[in-house]
């Protein structure tokens, strides 16, 4: 399957397009993981927020937002990162997050990145050149772990 990558600034955004990724959001982050939370927290269409989309035949496969690192303590931070159900297991997750340092890169060169990762992922992300910088902690009854790519320099 062909994927067709899109990293657009919150004012780029169309309606349609909000509406799609806010669903499949909510899709996995309230439903499937049974997490009553709301899901749009305020912080999608400020400053210099970007947001990544992947979309295929099916529509949008794989999500992540990039918030301005102006508003953020000066790192970018990463988030709301996700991979349909229908594309699990196909790599795609490691290509979303190729793709979103390559932006970071691009967009705020040497600007360290931050996430915030559930825990059982915490060797995924280090994969990706992220390191554990907090304890282990809950959010939203799910055992997250904070974590940093010291800069978004090539490497």
């Amino acid at each position: 399957m062909s994927i067709v990558w899109h990293c657009l600034h919150h004012r780029e955004l169309d309606t349609a397009t909000l509406y799609e990724l806010l669903a499949l959001r909510t899709q996995v982050f309230v439903v499937e993981q049974n997490c009553p939370y709301l899901e749009t927290d305020g912080q999608d269409l400020l400053g210099d927020t970007h947001h990544l989309l992947a979309h295929d035949e099916r529509g949008l496969v794989a999500y992540l937002r990039l918030l301005d690192p102006q508003r953020m303590g000066g790192e970018v931070v990463i988030g709301r990162v996700l991979v349909a159900e229908v594309a699990r297991g196909t790599g795609l997750g490691h290509q979303l997050m190729e793709r979103a340092l390559a932006e970071c890169r691009q967009r705020w060169p040497g600007v360290p990145v931050y996430l915030s990762a559930q825990a059982h992922l915490q060797g995924y992300y280090e994969r990706h050149g992220f390191a554990a910088v907090t304890e282990v902690y809950l959010e939203d009854d799910i055992a997250h772990i904070g974590m940093r790519r010291a800069a978004t320099d090539p490497s």
